[in-house]
């Protein structure tokens, strides 16, 4: 029974060294290596401030086609939304009663020069007498009197014929600058430029058109803080350049210039109303369009961008990312600029030796070790390293 004992004790001995030995640190789980993350430095190069505005767009110029006199309106010669030069006809008012008025005018301005020769052969006649002692004072003065006054009278029939073939003009109207026109607001058949000058249509420039916006007063002061030599400047010798966006497009692609500028700052609103003129060959640019707009103000040097992906954004602000010479990762918070195509501008926060998490952003936290790889080399394929497929790469 003994033997037996001595049996027993000896197999519970070796399964209790075999379960401890299953505890021994040899078969622990090994630690996840560090993930990996791609890093680039800032880059560093010349970049412009912009001040971005909205504003209209207006036709340089703009006219509005009246009756100037009283008449039946008898033709239209266009089609509505044309375009037309200057000196094309438009409408037609009816001739004939301002005709007549001609014809009438006319006719009392030959009796006035038939009295006119009358009273002058008189007053040579006078004269004559006169200078010989046959002819009193008083039919001298009368006689110089009557040939005044004929002078006088034809100057008027004259001015009544002048005026008379003003209006017979004014019966036709033509275009008084080349652009596109609207439609008639009145159809022929009706009376116009009774009692007012009727009005018929209008008529818009189209190229070039004007674009205004209305600049604050900080935007002001801060471009002539840069721009010393424009405080004084009379002239546009040298136009600043002006990019405009339409409400259907990406960026800024239309291109013009500033040519004029208010001379105050309205007290009112803290603006001051600028101007750009900007080319329309195709017509794009129709008045009254709303309008992005935006104005260079400053060129930097060595200036700081990373690429626009690699920004946070939480309660404290937009942040990086940056791996410090210990591969940990810390977060930095900064003052952002102006965005350059993909990059953005690092104003405040951001050291040229910076190394920036530009991928791999999800998977860094603030305070954990990674494994930092350069932008543009290949990522190492030695086992330990934690790599991201490329698939997920692209999506960050």
């Amino acid at each position: 029974m003994s033997h037996m004992m001595s049996v027993i004790v000896a197999f519970a001995t070796c399964v209790a060294a075999a379960l401890l030995s299953g505890c021994r640190p040899e078969s622990e789980h090994a630690a996840p290596p560090p993930p990996m993350v791609t890093v680039s430095r800032p880059v560093q190069q010349t970049v412009t401030d912009y001040a971005e505005f909205t504003g209209t767009t207006e036709a340089v110029e703009s006219v509005e086609i009246r009756a100037r006199v009283e008449g039946f309106l008898e033709a239209v010669h266009f089609q509505a939304g044309a375009i037309v030069e200057q000196g094309d006809l438009l409408f037609t008012i009816d001739p004939q009663p301002l005709r007549a008025v001609l014809d009438r005018t006319e006719a009392q301005l030959e009796h006035r020069q038939a009295e006119l020769r009358l009273s002058e052969h008189d007053y040579h006649r006078i004269k004559g007498i006169y200078e010989s002692q046959a002819a009193s004072e008083f039919e001298w003065v009368k006689a110089q009197s009557d040939f005044e006054s004929a002078q006088a009278a034809v100057r008027e029939a004259q001015a009544a014929v002048d005026e008379a073939a003003l209006n017979l003009g004014y019966t036709q109207i033509h275009a008084p600058i080349s652009g596109q026109i609207s439609r008639t607001l009145v159809d022929p058949g009706n009376l116009v430029g009774a009692g007012e000058y009727t009005l018929l249509t209008t008529i818009v420039s189209t190229d070039p058109v004007y674009a205004y916006f209305n600049a604050s007063e900080r935007d002001l002061l801060e471009y002539l803080e840069t721009h010393p030599e424009k405080r004084r400047q009379t002239d546009m010798q040298e136009p600043e350049p002006l990019y405009l966006g339409l409400a259907n497009e990406q960026g800024y692609a239309h291109e013009g210039r500033i040519d004029w500028g208010d001379n105050r700052v309205d007290p009112d609103t803290g603006t001051i109303q600028i101007r750009g003129v900007f080319p329309n060959p195709d017509d794009m640019l129709l008045p009254g369009l709303f309008v992005r707009l935006r104005a260079p103000i400053d060129t930097r040097e060595n200036a700081l961008l990373t690429p626009n992906r690699a920004l946070g954004a939480d309660q404290g602000g937009r942040y990086l990312l940056i791996v410090n010479a210990e591969n940990v990762v810390e977060k930095r918070y900064v003052q952002i600029g102006a965005l350059v195509d993909v990059m953005r501008v690092i104003e405040q926060g951001l050291a040229a030796d910076d190394s920036v998490i530009v991928r791999g952003v999800q998977r860094a936290r603030e305070g954990m070790t990674v494994s930092p790889i350069p932008e543009g080399e290949p990522a190492p394929t030695e086992p330990g390293i934690q790599s991201a497929s490329p698939e997920a790469e692209s999506s960050e």
